[in-house]
């Protein structure tokens, strides 16, 4: 299975780097809390309205990694505002956004699948398998998912329709 992830890939002069195994970001980039933290049922986990931290989900496939959204790049979809690098990343994303969204709506794949919870991510702990991209919390749980990613994505595919019904 191809899996590339932000550990088997090197983005030189963008948004991302990695080197001697610590994720360089340039603008844009927001620390994350430490911890984990449920969050409450939504399609799309975003902060303040806005998707995936800012980040452009088309990126990932272009970019080969994270690349921080431009606000004169933004379009609304699923509940949340997206942002985008470029207005080709904006129009690719508007003509299929399913094409490009992460699953579970951006929240962690991994909490999905094995606590039936919706957690945070960071834009660094990232997958795609099969054309799509999955985000996780952080390099331990990345470590995790990465073991056994095809039963994480079983288990999730179906706990995902459940955790995003309001209780």
């Amino acid at each position: 299975m191809n899996v590339p992830s932000r550990r088997r890939l090197i983005v030189g002069g963008g948004l991302a780097a990695v080197a001697g195994g610590a994720l360089v970001l340039s603008k844009g980039f927001v620390p994350f809390a430490a911890g984990f933290e449920e969050l409450p049922p939504a399609p799309v986990f975003a902060v303040g309205g806005l998707a995936i931290r800012g980040i452009d989900p088309v990126g990932y496939f272009r970019d080969r990694g994270p690349v921080a959204g431009e606000a004169t790049f933004e379009i609304a979809w699923n509940g949340a505002r997206w942002r985008f690098a470029s207005a080709a990343n904006r129009d690719a994303f508007g003509a299929d956004p399913e094409a490009f969204a992460p699953r579970y709506g951006g929240f962690c794949a991994w909490a999905v699948a094995a606590k039936g919870m919706l957690y945070s991510t960071q834009p660094q702990n990232w997958s795609i398998v099969e054309r799509r991209l999955y985000l996780n919390f952080n390099d331990e749980i990345q470590r995790r998912w990465e073991a056994e990613i095809p039963g994480f994505i079983a288990t999730a595919d179906l706990r995902w329709p459940e955790l995003i019904r309001p209780a």
